[in-house]
C-alpha cells in the first residue's frame, strides 16, 4: 500500500507501480542511512577508545576522517533520499508531466543541495557531539605548549 496515496480512478495502474517503484527507493536509501548511523557510532567508539588509551594526538587527530567520511556519505543518502520523495510527489499530482516509470531526478537536484541536507538539524544532532567528542579528545591529548588547557566535560 503507498502511504499518502489514496486509490482513486485519477491513478493509473502504471502510476501506482510506478509510485511503488519510487517508494521502494526511498526506503531501500533509508535503511542505508541507518546502517551508515551505525557504522559511525562504532567505528568511532572504536578509534575513541584506542586514542583514550593511548592518548596520541595523531590518532585523535585521524579519528575525525571517519567521522567526517560516514557524515558526508549520510548526508548524500539523505539527499538522494529526498530527491526521490520529490519525483514522488511529481509523479503522485494527477496532471504529472513525468514519464511513465522514469527515475530521473535531475529536475529536482537545484531545490536541494548537499551541503544543505549535511547541515540539517537531523544530520547535525547526530554527527555535532561524535565531532565534537572527537575534538576533546584530540586538545586532551596535544602535547603542552605552556598554556593551559581546560577541558569540561558533562
Amino acid at each position: 500500500m503507498l502511504v499518502g496515496v489514496a486509490r482513486d480512478e485519477s491513478l493509473s495502474d502504471e502510476r501506482i507501480k510506478h509510485l511503488e517503484f519510487i517508494q521502494s527507493i526511498v526506503t531501500r536509501l533509508s535503511t542505508n542511512s541507518f546502517i551508515i548511523k551505525g557504522w559511525a557510532i562504532t567505528v568511532s567508539a572504536a578509534i575513541f577508545a584506542f586514542e583514550a588509551k593511548e592518548q596520541n594526538w595523531r590518532v585523535a587527530a585521524v579519528a575525525l576522517l571517519p567521522i567526517i567520511a560516514f557524515w558526508l556519505l549520510d548526508a548524500y543518502f539523505l539527499r538522494q533520499e529526498r530527491l526521490f520523495r520529490k519525483l514522488y510527489d511529481q509523479v503522485r499530482r494527477q496532471n504529472a508531466a513525468t514519464e511513465p516509470f522514469s527515475m530521473d531526478i535531475s529536475p529536482y537536484k537545484q531545490r536541494v543541495r548537499l551541503w544543505k541536507v549535511a547541515t540539517s538539524v537531523t544530520i547535525l544532532t547526530f554527527y555535532g557531539p561524535i565531532i565534537a567528542i572527537a575534538l576533546l579528545l584530540l586538545l586532551a591529548s596535544l602535547p603542552p605548549l605552556g598554556i593551559p588547557v581546560i577541558i569540561i566535560v558533562i
